[in-house]
């Protein structure tokens, strides 16, 4: 292995190389990168270019037999890395070695090593990326934020970007620049294993907070990225797990319910200059998406406008022939996906890609231009982060890492996401000087209050990393003294191995205590899971916890109940016998210090549901559904409730202070095809605390050619109001905002009346003419 020094030396003669061929060419330093990277490409073989479109894992590249479990200290096996970057020039490699954080000096150790080689094999850096979704994933002593769903509670786009770029300035002093994140699927079926990695179910949030955490990871400026910023990679594109609840099952999904419904959350970032796109795993329309012309080329790239590179997720070139049976070899898999449209294959164990690709180039199969093409957007990439240049960083130049501002910043978001949703008798904010029972699974663990992608995939890892952070009890312990606080789990999880498992149940001990105290708080929800691990076959919450909830709550004493989950959970057997309930989401490191603040009431809770809560496992639905799907009950129905029977909707979430909206307005009744129509409105703090509000504009078309949807969320602002004070606020509304796909599948907006609605508010304006925004798209899928 070369030693640092040799390293140093080899990036000086890289630069100057490069340099050199700038003066020759007339071109000033930095300048144009398209010029560079032709110049670059101009000079690659076959081989090489094909390794820059392959990503491996690192455990290919370390010591050890074994892909799965590598010896620790885990060092990097120099044949290994020879086969990788000498032979395949490889130009990609993600994740960590056996599942787990690592130190910023072990990750700088490894990266380093890794350029080295890299530089004298190929000349090109690599491009190293990790799934960084709430924080540094896998770097020990990293802030981690609340996770995407908590984030979307918050309805706050400049906190969310601010904790991306928080993220971002992490990453590269964890000496990397790729982030795979924001995820814009949407979280439109809590049975979803995901969803909490989503920003909610509706797309037009998705699109706002998806494009504010491409600017916090990228940095303003889209053409080049600073060493405090990255790359941000939209995931999972397009129609990830929308109405299935199964992770990676196929989907049909309309072409006019895709294009309204899940584009625009892409589209939005993508406008913002988003750098790179990772595919949807699984299949749509009965087409795997990773070989899908339409969606990956004529959708994403001639409608869409997307410039940057796009990746394929875990091994998902193989799945078209090992899981999909689309393609009828290996082989013909990675014919399928390059000339769909996918520049870089995450392989990531082997190099047989490397192989097939360069053979099917020789045969005709694939065109010499379409790899010519990937591999621009891949040097181009890295050309922009500064890779060239600096492909390395050093740890002691990012003096805020883990840093008490980056501390209070994570604590920010956890407490502007958590969100009241029942308070009877104004139950919350509990007096200090009460003595409480606590209890439940989720009540002291780090693991459930962080979920997955937090120090490991699963996150099963996390107390092992999380000791200095409090847990829910241990916060309320800080906060009002441990002489009055007693803990009885009442039911508990099986925290050693990887995946979701509850252990027997046994309440009587919690039942007896209960009796001393003056107050019950009950943590419930769910353990970590990601991905296929988190498959639900039941969304009630367990039978175990429902007992618990049930026998606290026949004491008769007063029960709090705070939901830790990542999805909302059924809880309609008990909810109607609690006291109050909070829901957390996954509220990261900082969630209890959060929690205790609100319970207690030194801050005043902002947090609105992100997504509808349901009522029954058979009353799944959306805000934005159709009228039709709301009936009075009628006689001889089996069901007590209507057919819309939610537990909390859309937009929910209670305050310690009432907030009265007022005067609202709009500054005209017509809307012309080409205007714009303001609309005021006035929102005064009623009560005797400081608060802040999330006010939501929605409009309803009152009727169409297409069904309508029951409203739409168009705008929303979170202030701040002290007490007695009041605030003017403003939209502006325009035809487009208003518009539908309509059978052609073309973008209109039908002249008619629409209801603007804000609060309890409502106003009519009249678009008065039909406008098309957009053709049919050139896809039927």
């Amino acid at each position: 292995m070369l030693k640092k020094c040799s390293f140093i030396l080899i990036l000086v003669i890289n630069v100057f190389i490069m340099q050199s061929c700038e003066q020759k060419n007339n071109l000033k330093p930095m300048g144009d990168i398209d010029k560079k990277v032709n110049e670059i490409l101009a000079g690659m073989t076959l081989q090489e270019k094909v390794g820059q479109m392959t990503q491996v894992t690192l455990s290919v590249l370390v010591k050890g037999n074994s892909l799965d479990a590598q010896p620790e200290p885990v060092e990097l096996d120099s044949e290994k890395l020879q086969k990788a970057l000498g032979k395949y020039k490889i130009g990609s490699i993600l994740n960590t070695v056996n599942n787990r954080a690592r130190s910023l000096e072990w990750w700088h150790e490894i990266i380093n090593q890794i350029q080295e080689v890299a530089i004298h094999e190929t000349g090109i850096p690599i491009l190293y990326g990790i799934d960084a979704i709430h924080g540094t994933t896998y770097t020990a002593g990293g802030t981690l934020f609340p996770q995407q769903i908590g984030l979307g509670a918050t309805f706050n786009p400049e906190l969310v970007r601010q904790l991306n770029e928080m993220c971002a300035y992490e990453m590269r002093a964890s000496n990397i620049p790729w982030n795979f994140s924001p995820v814009q699927d949407m979280g439109r079926d809590p049975r979803d294993s995901r969803m909490w990695e989503t920003f909610g179910e509706d797309v037009y949030l998705n699109g706002i907070l998806g494009s504010a955490a491409v600017e916090g990871i990228q940095g303003k400026d889209v053409v080049t990225i600073d060493q405090k910023h990255g790359a941000a990679c939209l995931k999972h594109y397009l129609g990830y797990n929308s109405n299935s609840g199964k992770d990676r099952n196929p989907l049909h999904i309309h072409p006019r319910e895709l294009n309204e419904k899940h584009v625009p959350a892409f589209q939005f970032p993508i406008n913002a200059g988003a750098k790179s796109i990772m595919v949807n795993s699984g299949i749509l329309n009965g087409i795997p998406v990773h070989a899908s012309y339409d969606i990956l080329t004529t959708l994403l790239r001639n409608e869409m406008g997307f410039e940057g590179l796009v990746v394929t997720d875990w091994a998902d070139i193989d799945n078209l022939y090992d899981r999909d049976k689309f393609a009828s070899s290996p082989k013909e898999a990675v014919k399928l996906a390059i000339n769909a449209g996918i520049d870089m294959s995450m392989v990531p164990y082997d190099f047989d890609f490397c192989d097939y690709l360069v053979e099917l180039v020789n045969e005709g199969e694939v065109p010499m231009s379409r790899i010519d093409e990937a591999v621009t957007r891949i040097l181009k990439l890295k050309m922009e982060l500064g890779l060239f240049e600096s492909p390395t960083t050093d740890y002691e130049n990012y003096p805020d890492f883990g840093s008490e501002q980056h501390e209070n910043l994570a604590l920010d978001a956890a407490l502007e996401s958590i969100t009241l949703l029942k308070n009877d008798d104004q139950t919350l904010p509990l007096k200090k000087n009460i003595k409480v029972l606590v209890s439940g699974p989720n009540a002291n663990w780090m693991r459930p209050m962080n979920g997955g992608w937090s120090y490991s995939w699963q996150g099963e890892k996390t107390d092992e990393f999380a000791q200095e952070y409090f847990t829910f009890l241990e916060a309320i312990e800080n906060k009002i003294g441990k002489d009055k606080v007693t803990f009885v789990e009442g039911v508990s999880y099986d925290m050693q191995g990887p995946y979701y498992q509850e252990k027997d149940l046994d309440i009587s001990d919690a039942v007896r205590v209960a009796k001393g105290v003056d107050c019950i708080i009950l943590f419930l929800g769910e353990n970590s899971y990601c991905e296929k691990p988190g498959d639900l076959y039941d969304l009630y919450i367990s039978e175990n916890q429902t007992q618990l909830a049930i026998a606290l709550a026949n004491t008769g004493k007063p029960v709090i109940l705070v939901l830790n989950e990542g999805r909302p959970r059924i809880i309609s057997k008990f909810e109607h016998t609690m006291a109050a309930v909070v829901q957390t989401y996954l509220p990261g490191n900082y969630g209890g210090t959060a929690l205790a603040e609100i319970l207690f009431g030194d801050v005043n809770p902002s947090g609105k549901l992100p997504y509808t809560y349901p009522m029954f496992p058979n009353s799944l639905i959306n805000y934005d559904y159709k009228p039709s799907e709301k009936q009075e009950r009628l006689e001889g129905l089996y069901d007590n409730e209507s057919d819309v029977a939610i537990q909390y909707g859309f937009g929910h979430g209670l305050s310690y202070t009432v907030f009265k909206y007022s005067n609202l307005k709009v500054s005209s009744s017509e809307l012309t095809s080409k205007g714009s129509v303001n609309v005021a409105v006035t929102i005064e703090n009623t009560g005797n605390r400081a608060g802040k509000e999330v006010v939501m504009l929605f409009t309803s078309d009152l009727y169409a050619s297409i069904n309508p949807d029951n409203k739409r969320l168009r705008r929303f602002m979170k202030i701040d109001l002290d007490p007695a004070q009041s605030r003017t606020i403003e939209f502006t509304i325009r035809a487009e905002d208003l518009a539908f796909y309509n059978k052609e599948n073309r973008l209109i907006a039908e002249k008619g009346d629409f209801v603007i609605r804000i609060g309890d508010l409502e106003q009519i304006i009249t678009l008065t003419e039909t406008v098309t925004f957009r053709e049919p798209s050139n896809i039927m899928l």
